[in-house]
């Protein structure tokens, strides 16, 4: 073996060794109690949804929603359908009992824009008529109700009046909508909105009123995140399940239970430090991020392996465990801080999607990573140098003077013809990958909400509310501004400016249907003329668009006094990337062919709005955020390496599992949203650990031993490779149990982590050395051993 001099680098790693070994116990000590301050801060952690954080704040679309959302709702919207299921229609004493008690409990739900409630029973869904002594209006269910059978018949025909049938009453007359818009701070105690208490106040409302004669369907973004959060405890026992099983496979991997659980700890440490800072620095976990924890657990899993298996080498190679863990330390400083760094990297690029729930991920994340430099790479050796093996462990050598035959068979990939042949199946691949990752959509893919099972009862009762009514949660505002008008609504160039914006839209596939103030006046002129249809149409003088100015009353939620402001819903069929597009486009096609004088229309506000800009800004993101992910990385790598070679082996398989991971996406029917986007970019940043351990030990074995490119191939297998199959195949099948999670998005978290931890493992095996040999880094390294014994 020849000896080399240190490299400066080399020099201040082991001299750092010397300082970690030297100051261990204090060091421990101050582990110990950092440990114990954040496991007692950790009991603090909150669950911390919100719906403002879903935005995207700086998209031009939310400019506009944010000035207006609070004057026009619709966003944040819950939806509660009492459909009655027995004889006849909802005219009945049972059901109208059944609604107004709904109707009264959900208004006294914590956070509901009570002035916004909307019902059948409350004052602002009112009715208008014209009689031989002129306009006559009134609520539709008045006071004195007392659901007799002529109350009862008044109120049919006081419905049949207020054009609520397919709004607030269902199309077939057998159910009623209680409407309620929610705030994101409880107006009575100051604080956060509480989506699990509203969505159990919610769900109480169910549980009390939904009996044979009556059904109750529920929708809205308090619902979902209710659903999600009741789901976490599925996603915990999914954590136990994947815990125990890593467990297990660790013991069977190491035969030694001390190094089993001492992996396992080390691997949990940066978890609980992660959750004793959030409280610190007044974070909480989102339920959609609650993910982020394992994850962490899975890269501390993966570098715990790799320090547990260098030390237990040199242990058996004769070493005490003193300087054997002085070693592992020595070894791995370079390679798992740049692994992790790069781990760093793959969260903070996240950062850059211009959404508070992303950005907070990344924060996350970020932070769980950095304690785990100082866990397993601190903490470890520290523990590692007061350990002593099992007997049964000692007893098992690494490999007994003979080659290990899988890795000496694989590293044949580090010759000309082999490589070739592992180049050449890795193209056709990327070919195939390539062509179905077209196919990707970005945003919801499928009707209801993907988060949750179809047959998951939040989406069941969504195709029920969108098969009973004209209109469902998917609304898509489009504000228009008339400051150059003093009464906009008695304009007949904004009126007709409006009127036609309706008509485009109802011609849109996609759309279900468009509420304007236009389209209302237009009826209320058709029942100030005996209801003949061929006066439903706007006058042309302000004088004659009067009589259909009743349409403009504020309260009906279309406009604001004067219509300085005025607010176009459009209902769409669903949410779909490919529907929200198609709308917003035609949307975007009537603005700019719109010329009229002193109105300028403005994209949008309602939950659809707000999906549109989430759409378009990890559209956005994606390309801006692989592109800064991997130039980190690379920037890294050559840093590491100083060899534009060693990028080029280390990037080139972890682009084309990206491509394959997009493929896959697309194959599942898995859309490109804020779910769904970090796990490429955390994909990235755990598969670039295995080609950087690799890698850094085939340099090593190269230029500071002479070998060729197989035999150090080999070495590098032998001694990371194992790890890392070992690392790759334990979290993929503790991932891999999260497809049964009664919440979709695990499930969709679980297929793509494990296809990312095993495919980024295969890449790193049969890629990088084919790669390596075609660009010939062999000589290379033999260049670069030469130069450091010359040194």
């Amino acid at each position: 073996m020849t000896h080399h001099a240190m490299t400066r680098t080399d020099a201040l790693v082991a001299f750092l060794a010397r300082m970690l070994i030297a100051w261990r116990r204090p060091l421990g000590a101050l582990f110990l109690l950092l440990t114990l301050g954040f496991g007692y801060s950790a009991l603090n952690t909150r669950l911390d949804p919100g719906f403002n954080k879903l935005i995207p704040m700086s998209h031009p679309y939310m400019q506009a929603f944010l000035q207006y959302g609070n004057i026009f709702s619709g966003a944040n919207r819950v939806m509660v359908s009492v459909r009655w299921k027995g004889e006849g229609d909802i005219y009945n004493p049972v059901f109208m009992k059944a609604l107004q008690k709904v109707s009264d409990e959900v208004f006294f739900i914590p956070g509901v824009n009570r002035g916004e409630l909307r019902s059948l029973f409350t004052p602002n869904v009112r009715f208008i008529e014209v009689t031989e002594e002129g306009f006559n209006g009134d609520v539709v269910i008045p006071a004195q109700f007392n659901a007799d059978p002529e109350s009862l018949a008044q109120v049919r025909a006081n419905v049949a009046k207020s054009g609520q049938i397919g709004r607030l009453v269902g199309n077939d007359l057998k159910s009623a909508l209680v409407q309620a818009d929610l705030l994101e701070t409880d107006p009575q105690t100051g604080e956060k909105l509480d989506y699990a208490s509203v969505a159990g106040k919610l769900e109480a409302i169910r549980a009390a009123h939904a009996n044979e004669q009556v059904d109750i369907h529920i929708v809205g973004f308090a619902k979902v995140m209710g659903d999600v959060m009741e789901g976490l405890t599925t996603v915990l026992l999914f954590f136990v399940v994947a815990f125990g099983v890593t467990t297990v496979l660790l013991w069977l991997y190491s035969r030694s239970i001390k190094l089993t659980l001492l992996a396992i700890t080390v691997a949990l440490l940066p978890v609980v430090w992660l959750l004793g800072i959030l409280p610190l620095i007044g974070y909480g976990i989102d339920p959609m991020s609650v993910l982020v924890p394992f994850l962490i657990f899975s890269i501390g899993v993966s570098h715990a392996v790799q320090m547990t298996n260098a030390w237990k080498q040199d242990v058996l190679d004769g070493q005490t465990a003193l300087d054997a863990a002085e070693g592992a330390f020595r070894k791995l400083a370079i390679p798992g801080t740049m692994a992790l760094l790069a781990n760093a990297l793959g969260f903070l690029v996240i950062m850059l999607i211009d959404i508070p729930i992303v950005r907070e991920l990344g924060i996350t994340a970020c932070l769980g990573v950095a304690m785990m430099i100082m866990t397993n790479k601190m903490f470890m050796p520290i523990i590692l140098s007061h350990l002593h093996l099992e007997r049964a462990a000692l007893g098992r050598s690494a490999d007994n003077g003979r080659r290990h035959a899988l890795w000496w068979r694989l590293s044949a990939l580090s010759r000309p013809l082999p490589a070739m042949l592992s180049i050449a199946v890795t193209l056709a691949l990327l070919a195939a990958a390539t062509w179905q990752s077209r196919q990707l959509q970005t945003g919801d893919v499928g009707s209801g909400v993907p988060e949750l099972r179809a047959e998951s009862r939040y989406n069941q009762d969504n195709r029920q509310i969108i098969h009973d009514y004209s209109i469902g949660m998917d609304v898509l505002s489009v504000y228009v501004d008339t400051e150059g008008h003093a009464e906009a609504c008695l304009s007949w160039e904004v009126m007709n400016a409006v009127e036609r914006f309706d008509l485009h839209m109802r011609g849109v596939v996609g759309v279900q249907s468009v509420s304007t103030v236009a389209g209302l006046a237009k009826l209320y002129v058709a029942g100030n003329n005996e209801a003949n249809p061929r006066w439903a149409a706007l006058q042309r003088s302000e004088a004659a668009l009067r009589t259909g100015g009743r349409a403009a009353n504020p309260s009906l939620g279309l406009n604001t006094q004067g219509c300085k402001t005025i607010n176009l819903q459009v209902y769409l069929k669903d949410h779909q990337g490919p529907t929200l597009a198609h709308v917003v486009k035609e949307v975007q096609r009537f603005i700019d062919a719109d010329h009229t004088p002193g109105t300028r229309f403005r994209l949008g506000g309602g939950n659809a709005g707000v999906a549109a800009a989430t759409n378009e800004a990890v559209e956005h993101a994606e390309i801006q955020m692989l592109a800064s992910i991997f130039g980190a990385i690379t920037l890294l790598c050559w840093l590491t390496f100083q060899s534009w070679r060693a990028v080029l082996c280390v990037i080139v398989p972890l682009v084309i599992v990206t491509i394959m991971c997009n493929a896959l996406m697309a194959l599942l029917g898995i859309g490109l949203k804020v779910a769904t986007l970090p796990v490429i970019a955390l994909g990235v940043g755990v598969g670039v650990d295995y080609g950087i351990y690799i890698y850094e030990r085939l340099q090593h074995e190269m230029a500071h031993n002479g070998l060729p490119l197989r035999e150090a191939f080999y070495e590098a297998m032998r001694q990371r490779g194992t790890a890392a199959v070992f690392t790759a195949v334990t979290m993929s099948i503790g991932v891999g149990t999260w497809v049964f999670s009664t919440l979709k998005f695990q499930a969709d978290m679980g297929i793509l982590l494990a296809f990312m931890f095993l495919v980024n493992v295969l890449g790193a095996i049969f890629l990088l050395p084919a790669l390596a040999v075609w660009l010939g880094v062999g000589s290379e390294e033999k260049a670069r051993g030469r130069a450091l014994a010359h040194s």
